[in-house]
Formats: structure tokens, sequence, C-alpha cells
């Protein structure tokens, strides 16, 4: 069954990942430096946070915090010159600018309103953000190659995840931990196309939006420590780099495929419906992170479902579903997935 995009309520947290059509592996260098530099300036221009990110060969995730649109400032004149600056070129600026200074000498009280609209409907919003964020790519990867058509899958899939320590922390961690799982290098902070190598390589963007996690948190109790990046960076560390993690075995001259247990391993865990820990889960592809449509406590998932009740099509009478093949430690999302959850 596919469900109906499901949206928050006030400030929001979403896991999105969108992949390549035919699952093409057109992401090399170039590519994947063009789609930070772009999804940066989208995420100055729409007002988004994008807490922590990873570019793949042939698909990209975001976890990204849509502000409480209700109660952000009336867009002016001068903030919306300011975040077109971010995104457009000196022209389309003066252009604008011309426009508002029409608008401002005519005797047509709605004029400047009607230009602000424009815009203000773009900002803040989720749906906006990831169709400039993908349609713009496409633009620029089509002209460099003289390509023409769609180049992703579909829709891009979106998961909405309670805005705690644990969910995020989580979402945030099978994101970063993408490189790895492929066998693509050995350390997280080696890959520079994810949001941890990238705030452990000094970038501001990328430090504040994993200071998000700490920031919007309520069940992290920080006794006398600063949530600056250094104490930040630590315990985020320590979360993804887990104790234990070790690589795949392999014969000689063979790759090495993944980072952490073995398939065998995983394999023999499962089938004896034994507890994974969630850091070890995590070095897996798991299902729930992307299908899931709601993740977080059973509180949250269940105060979603009872507003999203209708929309959804729903005949139960709760939303929560525990989340198997591992402790979770109480995360539950709304799919019950049956199958290849964890894989």
């Amino acid at each position: 069954m596919r469900f109906s995009r499901i949206k928050g309520d006030g400030l929001s947290y979403y896991h999105c990942l969108s992949r390549v059509v035919d699952r093409r592996f057109i992401f090399q260098e170039a590519e994947k430096e063009h789609f930070v530099a772009l999804m940066r300036k989208l995420e100055a221009f729409h007002g988004m946070r994008v807490v922590t990110y990873c570019v793949m060969s042939n698909h990209f995730h975001l976890l990204v915090e849509e502000p409480d649109r209700e109660a952000l400032p009336p867009l002016d004149r001068d903030t919306l010159l300011k975040r077109l600056g971010f995104l457009y070129d000196e022209h389309t600026i003066r252009t604008v600018r011309e426009e508002l200074d029409r608008a401002a000498r005519s005797d047509n009280a709605t004029w400047e309103q009607e230009i602000l609209d424009r815009y203000r409907r773009r900002m803040g919003d989720l749906s906006a953000f990831m169709k400039d964020l993908k349609q713009r790519f496409s633009q620029w990867y089509n002209r460099r190659n003289a390509r023409r058509g769609t180049l992703w899958e579909d829709r891009y899939k979106s998961l909405l995840v309670e805005g705690d320590a644990k969910a995020l922390m989580t979402v945030a961690a099978y994101i970063d931990l993408n490189p790895i799982r492929a066998g693509m290098v050995d350390r997280v902070e080696s890959y520079r196309w994810c949001g941890y190598a990238s705030a452990v390589a000094g970038s501001r963007w990328a430090r504040e939006g994993l200071e998000r996690i700490w920031g919007q948190s309520t069940s992290i109790s920080t006794g006398e420590k600063e949530m600056d990046w250094e104490t930040v960076g630590a315990e985020y560390r320590l979360w993804l780099y887990h104790e234990g993690v070790e690589k795949e075995t392999a014969g000689p001259g063979e790759k090495i495929h993944r980072r952490g247990f073995s398939k065998a391993e995983h394999e023999a865990v499962i089938e004896s419906k034994g507890r994974l820990s969630i850091q070890t889960v995590l070095r897996s592809r798991v299902r729930y992170l992307t299908d899931g449509a709601i993740l977080g406590s059973a509180d949250f998932v269940n105060q979603v479902f009872a507003k999203r009740r209708e929309q959804l099509g729903l005949k139960r009478s709760t939303g929560a579903r525990r989340m198997r093949d591992a402790d979770w430690e109480g995360l539950c999302v709304l799919r019950d997935l049956q199958a290849d959850r964890v894989g």
C-alpha cells in the first residue's frame, strides 16, 4: 500500500531519500560537489535546516528540519532580497528589486504584497525545497551531459521523524553510515559528501545541523556541558563508532564489501530472533528508516496517526507499530513492514 506523504505539525523533521532513474551511478566527484553546494544554497533560500546528509553514487539521503511556518515572521522586502542572494544571480535580484520599487511607487496597495507572496509560498516548505533541489540538479546535469528527460526514479520518499534525541540520532547515524555499509571507506570522516565528514572538516553549516539534534531534544541531560561542536562532535562520534565494529572477512584478493557484522552472522541472529543493538543494525540497510512513514516514540506516532487517520484511510485504532529485528529502545513506526526490514 502506498501511503500519502505524512506531514508533521509545527517544527518537524523528515528523512528524505531519492534515487536516480534505473539506479544509474551518475554521482561522481563533480556531481556530488555540485549537489551539496546547491543543497546549501536552497537550504538558505528556503529557510530549511539540513541536519545531516549523504550523497551516494545513485541516490541521496537528507535529514531535514522544516520550520513551524505559522511562527515565521512576515516576509519583507529586505529579507526577500537577502534570500534571493543565496540562490539567484545579480540580474535576477536587480529585476525583483526594480519590480518592488515600481510597486512601492504605484497606487496599487497590494502589488508589493503579491510579489512577496510569490516567494513566501516557497519558504519553509519541505516539498518546495525538495522540488527545487531535484529539478535544479537535473537541469544542471542534463546541460552538462547534453541529456534530456527525467533524472529521478520516482517522487522522493519521506519519513516523519520525532524531534527528539533517540529518533534523530538513529536516523542521522543511518544516513552518515551509508558509505561504510557500501564499503566505500573505512572511516565515516573519510567520505567528504556526508554531514559528519563535512562537520569534522570544519563546515559551519554541517556542525550547526548536527547540533540541532541536541538543541531540539528534551531527553538529553547536558548537565554543565555546553552544547558546542566539541561536545556534540564527541557525543555523535561515540554513537557512530560504537565498539565492536569489524570488517567483513574476505578471501585473498576479494573485495571487502562493508564494515560491520558478516552476512552469515546477521542471518544467524535474525533466524534465532536475537536482539541486535541500534548501533549494530544501522550498519545494514533498514527499510523502517525509509518506508516506515512515521518514526518516533509510540505517543508521537499515535498522535500523528490520530490527526491523519482519515487521510491515511486506515481502520485500525492505533498507529504505532513496534520495530522488529533489533533492540530499538522503544522507537516505533506507522507501517508494520512484513519483509526485507533489515538487509
